[in-house]
């Protein structure tokens, strides 16, 4: 088991992982630590073949409140290099949860800010408290959510993404339902039974048949249907469709039984 300070890691039999910040007392604020341990733990999850799904939680009252204010100052009175090779490393980690292999969760109760936003964004969907609330606030301390910007565009679209940013807007969890940041909105008292719900659906389905999906639907943007994306189609699924799980699939549909990927019961 990794030695890790600001996050906690649960390992279930289903194949689930779950990944808790826990820094309750700054509101799992991320500093340097946190960024690089999560940045080692997906990457050690996402190579892990025992592992299917990764759920990000946040220990206490918050799922985050983005950027520890002591990182932030340190960050004001270093040199732009620095700042350059700090922004780098919080990029590269929202970069490791938006491409990880296996299915990644976020599971949001009260406040996500800033960067705690940007967890949400790049995690593949989202499960909220009703009482969760949600800000891009970066405009408020004179600077901008650049490097989570990617990531927000992908969840809600470039002009509600530019509205979020501009005016730094709080933002209850129905309407970030409305939004597409999260996917569901529960009451506090039945969010880990939203969560585990959501799982079961998750593992019902093929592992390779959904990384197949996250690598394609990465390339696949709203627009014309063009001959390349096509192709590009048409080429993935002759490919998975002689692969062993395709055939167990298919056997397990006629058969009337649970292919081999489903846990045990």
């Amino acid at each position: 088991m990794p030695s890790w300070t600001s996050l906690d890691l649960q390992r279930r039999p289903d194949g689930v992982a779950q990944l808790t910040m826990n820094r309750p007392a700054v509101f799992n604020a991320f500093d340097e630590t946190l960024i690089a341990e999560l940045d080692a733990a997906f990457a050690l999850l996402g190579g892990d073949a025992s592992v299917r799904a990764i759920v990000l939680a946040g220990a206490g009252k918050h799922f985050s409140a983005g950027a520890d204010l002591q990182w932030m100052q340190r960050a004001a009175a270093a040199s732009e290099a620095d700042n350059l090779a700090d922004a780098r490393r919080f990029s590269a980690m929202l970069a490791r949860i938006a491409d990880c292999p296996k299915l990644t969760l976020a599971r949001v109760q009260g406040a996500a800010l800033g960067g705690g936003v940007g967890l949400v964004a790049a995690c593949d969907m989202a499960v909220a408290s009703d009482a969760a609330s949600f800000s891009v606030s970066e405009a408020r301390l004179g600077i901008l959510p650049a490097v989570i910007g990617p990531h927000l565009v992908n969840a809600v679209g470039l002009r509600e993404a530019r509205r979020l940013a501009l005016t730094a807007t709080r933002m209850g969890a129905d309407e970030a339902l409305r939004l597409g940041l999260v996917q569901r909105v529960v009451p506090a008292s039945a969010l880990d039974t939203a969560v585990d719900a959501l799982v079961i659906d998750l593992l019902a389905c093929g592992p390779q048949a959904q990384a197949e999906i996250k690598q394609l639907y990465v390339r696949l943007a709203p627009g014309p249907v063009t001959a390349d994306v096509r192709e590009l189609t048409a080429q993935t699924i002759a490919r998975v469709r002689a692969t062993p799980e395709a055939r167990e699939g298919f056997s397990a549909f006629l058969a009337k039984r649970k292919p081999n990927w489903t846990p045990p019961e």
